[in-house]
């Protein structure tokens, strides 16, 4: 985005997935799992400007989505319906983080626009109601609402805060392709009976990404992601990919790995973060 509005951006962190398990399928066929969220010090941005008369406006969202089908614009609706506020909103959005990639972009957009349209439109709506809210717009959106590092279980809505979770420098790397969250939690042979994880078994190292495995093997890219990134740290993929992480101890030790990325991949480094960006930028905004 070349000009951006006036006035200071509201970020949509990214988040990743520090283990995602699969536990089983219930008769909706939703799936029940268990994984930790951490959030990144790396956003996508958006801005918010007031307009008369209900008018809802969205610019800046992804390529080859109808405005109506975003969930920026959806989520901004959705709370206007419910509270039935008399203004509308010119909502622009600035991409950075890779749609398809795992690391909750959609989602994360989705709960900056009702958090801070809950703000700038003084609702009054509490956290427990936004994020009541977003969950009708994705199962991931109630823990960019809430804006801590969580333990998730159910479809991802039952939150635990782990408020002392480590927060190494991530390098998360991008390998250029977009995996369907759909075609992966439909495949026949996704393990969908793992074993139920304790906390503390997580915090002494345990747990996998259950999704892995069939990723890998419809996406070989993914694969060598993987295996290049391996050669430095153990690396892993965040929700559904395509984007694979490491953990490092120190942020130049990261970039310096960053730097030998192989094209056409992508990366970034990020800190994690228990408590969200969203929440900071709450704060300043009283």
């Amino acid at each position: 985005m070349s000009h951006p509005p006036e006035g200071e951006s509201w970020p949509a962190p990214a988040k990743i997935n520090r283990f995602l398990h699969i536990t089983g399928r219930r008769a909706d066929g939703y799936h029940e799992l268990q994984t930790v969220f951490q959030f990144l010090d790396y956003s996508d941005r958006l801005w918010f400007e007031p307009l008369p008369d209900k008018v809802i406006e969205l610019s800046g969202g992804l390529p080859g989505v109808a405005v109506e089908d975003d969930l920026v614009f959806r989520a901004a609706c959705a709370l206007q319906t419910l509270t039935g506020y008399p203004g509308g909103v010119h909502i622009t959005l600035d991409k950075r983080l890779t749609a398809g990639g795992g690391l909750g972009g959609g989602s994360s957009d989705a709960a900056t626009t009702l958090v801070a349209l809950n703000h700038l439109w003084q609702l009054g709506l509490d956290e427990d109601r936004l994020a009541e809210l977003g969950l009708q717009l994705g199962a991931d959106v109630p823990v960019f609402v809430r804006g801590r590092a969580a333990w998730a279980e159910g479809v991802g809505e039952r939150l635990t805060p782990l408020d002392a979770l480590d927060t190494p420098w991530f390098l998360v790397l991008d390998p250029a392709l977009s995996v369907s969250t759909a075609e992966i939690f439909s495949d026949p042979q996704l393990t969908r009976n793992t074993r139920p994880l304790k906390i503390p078994a997580f915090l002494s190292g345990a747990g996998v990404n259950d999704l892995q495995a069939v990723v890998v093997r419809q996406y070989p890219e993914v694969a060598n992601a993987l295996n290049w990134l391996s050669k430095y740290r153990p690396a892993r993929m965040t929700g559904s990919g395509a984007c694979v992480f490491a953990a490092f101890p120190e942020e130049t030790s990261a970039r310096a790995v960053l730097e030998q990325l192989p094209a056409p991949w992508t990366g970034f480094v990020a800190r994690g973060c228990n408590r969200s960006p969203l929440l900071e930028r709450l704060a300043r905004a009283g």
